[in-house]
């Protein structure tokens, strides 16, 4: 009797061991996923919330397994809300590290220097990937950046983080101005930007035509910048043709060739090397400036110096079939 209960002792420790061998073994052997899958976790979703979804998509063999897996060795951490990616043949505690505390994908929506606020606006609704519905954002209030969302968020949420960035960024610009800044307030600073983000796409100019156009409001000329021409058109909207003589002469709160001083509002989104510029302007004595024909701009001091870069810029374009 003695050995048999000796036998049976030890064939119940046997099993015992063996069980507690499976049960860890089963937290950290290979799982069952043959590629790298996504999963959503909700706000407010419980480890038992996130072991269904993972049995769902295959990730794990057991929800139930799971679940009492990581009550165990998850030691009461709790999980993260978010969306994150589960390399194929994770393990269980490959899975809930992930889920406690590793990156959420990330998710980028890029809006370029000098984009449109109705631009920004189809962007964002055509973005499948973000949820509800926004108005057009107030022309100027976004900084153009790349920026990261999580999929489900809101388009209203995102927004108000691109027009926060903006605040931020111009607070900071306008307090380290210089002296000989044009721009009377940070609105005009964003106004005057607007109009250099879009006549030039050579970064190292802006400043140059930046202090062009602070040239002309000093001295109480026209600013003639083409873009203001456009934008109450097309509200920033590429025109798609040459901008014709009655529009030039149209006299509206925008068009630069009909007034003297700022247009009332942006007519852009201008990034920060823009801003940059209207509020560090180059010492310059030009009041013009025309394309070279080699994607920048010529400047000159006199309008007689400017007459001639006119004509041979007229040369180049006639030169290329454009005239």
């Amino acid at each position: 009797m003695r050995r048999l209960g000796c036998s049976i002792l030890l064939i119940g420790l046997a099993v015992a061991a063996f069980v507690a061998f499976r049960f860890v073994h089963g937290w950290t052997e290979a799982g069952p996923a043959t590629s790298d899958v996504t999963i959503v976790v909700p706000d407010g979703a419980t480890i038992a919330d996130a072991a269904v979804l993972l049995k769902q998509k295959g990730i794990v063999r057991s929800a139930d397994a799971f679940l009492t897996r990581a009550k165990v060795f998850g030691r009461g951490k709790s999980i993260k809300a978010g969306e994150f990616l589960i390399p194929k043949g994770a393990s269980n505690s490959d899975i809930f590290s992930i889920l406690q505390g590793g990156k959420t994908l990330t998710r980028l929506i890029t809006i370029p220097e000098g984009m449109p606020s109705i631009l920004v606006y189809e962007r964002l609704k055509a973005n499948e990937e973000l949820t509800g519905d926004i108005a057009v954002p107030e022309e100027g209030s976004v900084l153009p950046d790349s920026y990261a969302f999580d999929k489900g968020e809101s388009r209203a949420v995102v927004l108000k983080r691109m027009q926060s960035a903006m605040d931020r960024a111009l607070a900071t610009l306008w307090a380290e101005r210089a002296p000989d800044t044009v721009a009377k307030s940070p609105r005009e600073a964003i106004i005057l930007a607007s109009i250099v983000e879009k006549e030039t796409g050579v970064p190292s100019e802006r400043p140059m035509v930046a202090g062009v156009y602070g040239n002309r409001l000093k001295t109480r000329m026209m600013l003639q910048a083409d873009p203001t021409i456009i934008y109450p058109i097309t509200r920033g909207k590429p025109l798609g043709r040459r901008i014709k003589r009655s529009e030039i002469a149209a006299v509206n709160d925008y068009n630069t060739y009909a007034m003297t001083g700022l247009p009332k509002g942006p007519i852009a989104n201008p990034g920060r090397l823009s801003i940059l510029a209207v509020l560090h302007p180059a010492e310059t004595k030009a009041l013009y400036f025309v394309a070279d024909g080699k994607g920048g701009h010529i400047f000159a001091d006199t309008l007689q110096e400017h007459n001639e870069n006119v004509r041979k810029w007229f040369e180049i374009r006639r030169a290329r079939g454009e005239l």
